[in-house]
């Protein structure tokens, strides 16, 4: 008997297919199929849940790409939504960018950068490559992330509460530049 291996990318966009848009019978060829390892699934999923919340009667987005860069989670989509849908969808995406920074992207657990030799990576403890990268104390959970900008996004800081999933404000989140 051969065992079928469960492939959770193609879960995930059989799941969510009004945000993947996948060809017929082919949900391996969606554009948006993520490029990121199985400890980010939960993060992803969570993410579809609140892209599809977000969107209006009417409303369409594609998952272009979702990849890993830097250590940190990246998504692109497109759509056809109103300013107000806009901003909801980029501060869902910051969430699950804000997210992929302090979980490994190996198994899900709590993680922290890590770099060895020029790959930045998040782990946890027991997957670690390389060394930790050192952070300001008490900056821990406060990465720089593409926020939500009016016209598209700004590179800023904002402190991410791993146990609620959210992020809470600081005097620093408004500090940034833009992003087009």
């Amino acid at each position: 008997m051969t065992d079928i291996v469960r492939n959770w990318r193609v879960e995930l966009i059989r799941a969510y297919p009004n945000l993947f848009h996948p060809p017929a019978g082919h949900p391996e060829s969606a554009r948006g199929y993520p490029w990121c390892e199985e400890g980010w699934h939960d993060l992803l999923q969570r993410l579809c849940v609140r892209l599809e919340a977000a969107l209006r009667e009417g409303e369409t987005i594609q998952i272009l790409q979702i990849k890993e860069k830097f250590a940190l989670l990246r998504v692109y989509w497109s759509g056809d939504v109103s300013p107000e849908t806009a901003a909801r969808l980029r501060e869902a995406i910051a969430l699950a960018e804000a997210r992929s920074a302090c979980t490994c992207e190996r198994c899900g657990a709590e993680g922290r950068l890590y770099r060895d030799g020029g790959v930045y990576m998040t782990r946890c403890a027991e997957h670690a490559q390389g060394a930790p990268v050192p952070g300001e104390p008490g900056q821990e959970n406060i990465p720089l992330i593409r926020l939500p900008a009016s016209n598209g996004y700004r590179i800023g800081a904002r402190r991410y509460d791993r146990e609620a999933d959210s992020f809470i404000d600081t005097p620093s989140s408004d500090a940034g530049s833009e992003e087009t």
